[in-house]
C-alpha cells in the first residue's frame, strides 16, 4: 500500500465588489469554486447622474461573505487573497476617516461610483487640453474616469472634502490598504482609470494643466507614490485587525488588486483551449477579447506591441497580463439596460406573475416565449422591423459620446407580452450590435480577434451569448466556472503566495472552458443589414440634433 500522505489542497480565496453586491469565492489551484458567498451593498442616487456608495458598508460586505466561504476549512490550507472592485473613486480624511463626496455632507457616502457622471463639464475641459495623455485612453477621456472626478471634488466641495481629503483610492486599491495596512497602488488601477504610464509614471504637466497642480505638490501621496503590478504581494499580508474582521488568519499573502472587468479578463482569456476546434487554437492570446458582462461590458483585448485604438483606451502595459498591452473597450450600459427595457415596459407585472407561476426567471421565461412566438423564423428574425440604438447612458466605445441617447424605431399600439418580448431581443441584439462595432473599430486599428470569451452574469443568458456570436460572426467561448471574475481575482491571491511563477502559469492552470457556441453563418445576411441600420441610427441621431442645435 501506498503509505504517503495527500498533499493539502491549496486554496485561495477571490473577492468581488460589482456595483450592486459583494461575492467571495473560495478557489482551489485547479480554477474550481468551492464556496460562493454574495451580499447586496447599497447604492444613493440623490439626484439624476451622482451614484454615490459607503466604503464602511462594501468593507463589512466583503467580511461577511468571505467568512462564509472559509467557514470549516483549515486556515493552513488557504494560501492568498485577491481583490478585485470597480473603479470606483473613495475619499478618506488623512486619519483614514470616510469623507462625504455630497453636497449633504454624509460622510458614510464616501464613494462616486464609477458610473456617475457628474463631471461631464470638467471631463470636457480636460479634453479640450488635447494632453498626450489622452493617447492613452482612446483620444477622449471618458466621465467615469478619475480625474474629472477629483476636478469636480475639487470645484465643488473644495472645503468640506478636497482640503480635507488625505488620500484618494480607486476602490480596488482601498480594498488591498484595508486588508493590509498598505497605501501602495495597483499598475491596472492607476494606468487604466488615473493617467499613470508603466515607463514615465505620473505627467505633473497634465495635473497642473487641468488645475489639480495640488496634487503634484505632496508628490503624488494622495493619489499614489509606491505602485505594484497586479498580483504582488502587497506588504506583509493580512493585518491582525484584518484578518479578525475576513476570518482568515493574519500574514496571508494579500494581492495588489485588479479592476473587476480586469479580473474576468483574467479568469478566462489565458484558458487552455485544446481540443474545441477554435480558431484561436495555436495562435497567441492577441486573437482573443475577454467580453466581461454585467451591469457593463468591458471588452478586454490584448497585444504585443501598443496599438492605439480611436474610442478604445489604452494601450496600457502589464495592466492585466504582465508584458502585454491592454485596450479596453466597453458599453456603460448593458445588463442594466436591459432590466431597465423590460422593467419599464406596461406588460411587467404580466411578465413576473407568468414567470413565477413557472418557477422560472422573468429572462428564462423570456427567451421560451420568444420560441413560442417565432413560428418557423429563427428568432432573432423576429426584429426585422424593431432597431434598437442602445446607448441610453450614453457612448464609451468606440464613439467616446456620453451625450449620445437611446433609441427605438419599429413601435407599435400593441400592450402585450409578445411586445416585451419583442423589444428585449432588441435590446439585446443592440448590445451585440454595439459589441461588433468595437471589435471592428479594433481590427482596424491592428488588432486580429477571432475568438471571443464571455464571462459575467449576462454570459449566463443563452439568448445574449447566441446573439453576440452571430451578430459578429465569432464563436464564443464560455468559461468552465461561470463566476470568472472571482477565479481571475483568486489567480492574483494565488500568484501573491508565490504557488505560482507568474500570472500565465496560473491563468493557463486555473482558467477552464465550459461550453462553447458557435455562430450560424446562414445568418450572417440578415445581421449584416441590421448592423447597416445601426449604423444608421446615430447618423439620423446627430443629424437631428445638428437641426436642433442651428
Amino acid at each position: 500500500m501506498d503509505s504517503k500522505k495527500q498533499t493539502p489542497v491549496k486554496y485561495y480565496v477571490g473577492i468581488d465588489v460589482g456595483s450592486a453586491s459583494v461575492r467571495a469565492a473560495l478557489v482551489d489551484g485547479f480554477g474550481t469554486v468551492v464556496a460562493h458567498a454574495d451580499q447586496p451593498i447599497q447604492i444613493w442616487e440623490p439626484q439624476p447622474d451622482h451614484y454615490e456608495q459607503s466604503s464602511a458598508d462594501i468593507w463589512a460586505a466583503c467580511c461577511s461573505v468571505t467568512k462564509k466561504v472559509v467557514c470549516g476549512v483549515d486556515a493552513s490550507q488557504i494560501r492568498g487573497v485577491g481583490f478585485d472592485a470597480t473603479c470606483s473613486l473613495v475619499v478618506v480624511d488623512k486619519q483614514f476617516q470616510p469623507l462625504a463626496v455630497n453636497c449633504e455632507g454624509q460622510n458614510y457616502r464616501n464613494v462616486i461610483m464609477w458610473m456617475d457622471h457628474r463631471a461631464v463639464s470638467q471631463v470636457e475641459r480636460i479634453n479640450a487640453t488635447q494632453h498626450r495623455v489622452l493617447s492613452y485612453v482612446g483620444g477622449v477621456m471618458s466621465v467615469e474616469m478619475q480625474p474629472p472626478k477629483l476636478l469636480w471634488l475639487k470645484e465643488n466641495l473644495q472645503e468640506s472634502c478636497w482640503e480635507n481629503a488625505g488620500y484618494f483610492f480607486d476602490l480596488p486599491d482601498f480594498l488591498s490598504w484595508k486588508a493590509t495596512g498598505v497605501t501602495a497602488r495597483s499598475l491596472c488601477t492607476v494606468v487604466c482609470k488615473w493617467t499613470y504610464t508603466s515607463d514615465g509614471g505620473w505627467d505633473d504637466s497634465f495635473w497642473k494643466m487641468i488645475g489639480l497642480e495640488d496634487l503634484v505638490k505632496d508628490k503624488y501621496e494622495k493619489i499614489g507614490n509606491h505602485v505594484l503590478s497586479p498580483g504582488e504581494s502587497v506588504g506583509k499580508g493580512l493585518t491582525p485587525e484584518a484578518a479578525k474582521d475576513l476570518g482568515l488568519p493574519e500574514g496571508i499573502a494579500v494581492a495588489a488588486s485588479l479592476i473587476d472587468a480586469h479580473a474576468g479578463g483574467l479568469g478566462v482569456i489565458g484558458a487552455d483551449v485544446k481540443g474545441h476546434n477554435l480558431p484561436c487554437e495555436n495562435q497567441p492570446i492577441t486573437a482573443r477579447v475577454a467580453m466581461i458582462c454585467g451591469t457593463s461590458s468591458c471588452h478586454m483585448g490584448v497585444s504585443e506591441t501598443p496599438i492605439f485604438v480611436p474610442g478604445v483606451w489604452g494601450p496600457y502595459f502589464s495592466a492585466m497580463v504582465p508584458g502585454l498591452w491592454l485596450n479596453e473597450g466597453g458599453q456603460s450600459a448593458t445588463g442594466k439596460l436591459i432590466d431597465h427595457v423590460v422593467q419599464g415596459h406596461v406588460a411587467f407585472p404580466e411578465l413576473q406573475s407568468k414567470a413565477a407561476a413557472s418557477a422560472h426567471s422573468i429572462y428564462t421565461y423570456l427567451n421560451s416565449h420568444l420560441d413560442l412566438i417565432k413560428k418557423s423564423l429563427p428568432v432573432g428574425f423576429l426584429t426585422v422591423d424593431l432597431h434598437v440604438w442602445p446607448d441610453f447612458h450614453g457612448n464609451r466605445s468606440p464613439l467616446t459620446d456620453l451625450t449620445l441617447k437611446g433609441m427605438v424605431v419599429g413601435l407599435t399600439l400593441s400592450r402585450g407580452l409578445d411586445e416585451l418580448a419583442l423589444i428585449y431581443l432588441a435590446t439585446i441584439q443592440a448590445i451585440a450590435l454595439g459589441t461588433r462595432h468595437i471589435l471592428e473599430t479594433m481590427q482596424a486599428a491592428g488588432h486580429h480577434i477571432n475568438t471571443l470569451f464571455l464571462c459575467g452574469g449576462l454570459s449566463k443568458n443563452p439568448l445574449f451569448v447566441q446573439m453576440h456570436a452571430d451578430i459578429t460572426g465569432k464563436p464564443v467561448v464560455l468559461s468552465k466556472e461561470v463566476e470568472s471574475v472571482l477565479v481571475g481575482a483568486a489567480i492574483l491571491g494565488a500568484c501573491a503566495s508565490g504557488d505560482f511563477v507568474s500570472i500565465q502559469e496560473a491563468m493557463a492552470k486555473m482558467g477552464k472552458i465550459g461550453r462553447v457556441v458557435q455562430p450560424n453563418h446562414q445568418h450572417k445576411r440578415f445581421y449584416d443589414k441590421k448592423y447597416e441600420v445601426f449604423l444608421k441610427l446615430v447618423e439620423h441621431q446627430r443629424e437631428y440634433r445638428s437641426i436642433m442645435n442651428s
